[in-house]
């Protein structure tokens, strides 16, 4: 059994070349745009030049799917990111957002064969999303950027 291993990378993992589209909500602003400042300073980070990557802006978290189709099926991407904050309120808003969002997100990424990193929070309260924009941000963009170098070592 041949296994592709990619850890020795994981620390040292090189983005130069790589195409990355975000998709960020503009619901929780605040949070949003932390979520993305730490994503694209990781994605700098990480050797993606600035011109290789694509960032827009939607209203909310349901409307983040309909953007990465559009950016899928370009097939100008090697990865996608997916920017959102859902913080939980008293009706079951909640639930419809952050399971139909996610649930769009993984059929998206499955349908087009391409990474999509998903760092929609969803959170029970505003101190708990602050709590993780900076390391779910980071961590968006470096799940892009290996699920990327993965993708063309399988393809």
């Amino acid at each position: 059994m041949h296994q592709t291993d990619l850890s020795a990378t994981r620390s040292d993992m090189d983005g130069k070349g790589l195409r990355i589209g975000i998709v960020q909500a503009r619901f929780n602003p605040s949070i949003t745009a932390a979520l993305a400042k730490a994503c694209s300073d990781e994605l700098h980070g990480l050797k993606v030049a600035a011109e290789d990557i694509q960032h827009v802006q939607v209203p909310g978290a349901l409307e983040v799917p309909v953007a990465l189709q559009a950016m899928a099926q370009t097939g100008h991407f090697d990865a996608l990111i997916a920017l959102g904050c859902i913080i939980r309120g008293e009706t079951y808003h909640f639930e419809l957002v952050a399971n139909e969002s996610g649930s769009a997100i993984t059929q998206l990424a499955l349908d087009h064969g391409l990474p999509i990193a998903n760092a929609i929070l969803t959170t029970e309260n505003e101190a708990q999303a602050i709590a993780r924009q900076h390391d779910k941000g980071r961590d968006a963009a470096r799940v892009a950027v290996e699920m990327a170098l993965l993708m063309k070592t399988l393809t």
